[in-house]
């Protein structure tokens, strides 16, 4: 550089000066690039978290709630009649033979017949 020109010295410096600036407003582009594109991702992310909690509540109430029914379920259940209770019906059942049970109408019927089949004896006599 001593044996050079100070004209040239200074061309040169600004020539280099000139690629250093270009390489610098490249790399500001290239950075406001990522920077947005890193702002879009955050939103983009932000979002899909925000939809998530949504999601995640939704999840938790309806599992509240399908717990609120099987509690009430079971609860229920609870007042059911046992295998014990029914085959204690079922004795009691078959001790009194409901099926042999007259109705007060079939009764009425039988006794007037046999009034008819009395009253037709005692005229025959």
């Amino acid at each position: 550089m001593a044996d050079q020109a100070p004209s040239n010295v200074l061309a040169d410096f600004n020539a280099r000066i000139r690629v250093l600036e270009e390489k610098l407003a490249t790399l500001r582009e290239k950075m406001l690039v990522i920077t947005q594109n890193m702002v879009g991702e955050y939103k983009k992310l932000t979002q899909e978290i925000k939809t998530l909690n949504d999601e995640v509540r939704e999840v938790k109430e309806l599992t509240e709630n399908l717990r609120d029914t099987l509690k009430e379920i079971v609860r229920e259940m609870q007042n059911f009649a046992k295998k014990e209770d029914f085959l204690v019906l079922e004795k009691y059942i078959n001790l009194w033979d409901p099926l042999k049970f007259v109705r007060e109408d079939e009764i009425i019927g039988l006794i007037e017949e046999k009034l008819k089949s009395l009253k037709v004896k005692e005229h025959a006599r």
